[in-house]
C-alpha cells in the first residue's frame, strides 16, 4: 500500500485554523506567564514552536494577536462554564451549586489571562473594545448556565441582578488575590462573602 493511503489530509483552511489556534494558545500562556506587558511576539513564537515568519503571516502584530486572543479566550470561558455547570444538575442546594458554580467558572489560567487583559484594557481603547464585545457573551453564557441550577428562575430581574453582584464581589477577591498570591485565602473571602450573597439569592428566590 502507498505511503499515505487511508490518512486524510488535513485542508489549507484547517491547517491556518489550527496553525491560529496554536498561536491564540500560546498567546495566552504568555499572558499567564509574562503578564501582558511581557507578552511579545517573538516569545509567542517561541512558545507556539513557530518562526517569526509564521507568527507574521497569521497576526502581524501583538495587537492583532491580543485582539484575537480575547475572543478565543471567551469562547474557552464559555466551554468551561457549561462542563462546571453539568458536574453541579445534580446537587439538592440550587444556592449553593450557583455560588459553587461561580467560584469554579472563575478559576485557571484563563481567568488570569482574562484579568491581564481586563487591566491593561483601562489604557489601551482597542482592548477596551474587544473586551466591551466579549465580556456580555462570558456573562450571558453563566447566566444560562445558571438558569439550569435554579430553573423558572432566571427571568426575574432581581435574581439576575443578585448574579453579576456576586460575580462583581467574586472578580474583585480574584483580583485582590494577584496582590498576596493565596488562592485559599481568596477562597476563604469568597465564603464569607457567600454568608450574605446567600441571604440575598433566598430573598431573591423568595419574591418571585
Amino acid at each position: 500500500m502507498p505511503t499515505g493511503v487511508g490518512r486524510t489530509r488535513r485542508t489549507q483552511a484547517e491547517r491556518t485554523a489550527a496553525m491560529r489556534t496554536r498561536l491564540l494558545d500560546a498567546t495566552v500562556e504568555c499572558l499567564v506567564t509574562y503578564g501582558y506587558a511581557g507578552t511579545t511576539t517573538p516569545r509567542i513564537a517561541e512558545i507556539a514552536g513557530v518562526t517569526r515568519g509564521a507568527q507574521v503571516h497569521h497576526f502581524r502584530s501583538k495587537e492583532d494577536l491580543v485582539v484575537a486572543a480575547i475572543e478565543h479566550l471567551a469562547e474557552q470561558r464559555i466551554q468551561t462554564a457549561i462542563r462546571q455547570n453539568g458536574r453541579l444538575l445534580s446537587s439538592a442546594d440550587p444556592v449553593a451549586s450557583v455560588l459553587e458554580f461561580l467560584w469554579e467558572s472563575h478559576q485557571g489560567d484563563m481567568l488570569v489571562a482574562t484579568i491581564e487583559l481586563w487591566v491593561a484594557a483601562r489604557t489601551d481603547e482597542v482592548l477596551a473594545r474587544e473586551v466591551a464585545r466579549v465580556e456580555p457573551m462570558v456573562n450571558s453564557t453563566l447566566v444560562t448556565a445558571i438558569d439550569q441550577l435554579v430553573p423558572d428562575a432566571m427571568s426575574r430581574k432581581k435574581l439576575r441582578n443578585t448574579i453579576f453582584t456576586a460575580m462583581d464581589a467574586l472578580r474583585g477577591i480574584l483580583i485582590v488575590s494577584f496582590v498576596d498570591r493565596d488562592l485559599v485565602e481568596a477562597r476563604r473571602r469568597w465564603d464569607r462573602a457567600c454568608v450574605d450573597l446567600r441571604v440575598v439569592f433566598d430573598a431573591a428566590l423568595a419574591a418571585s
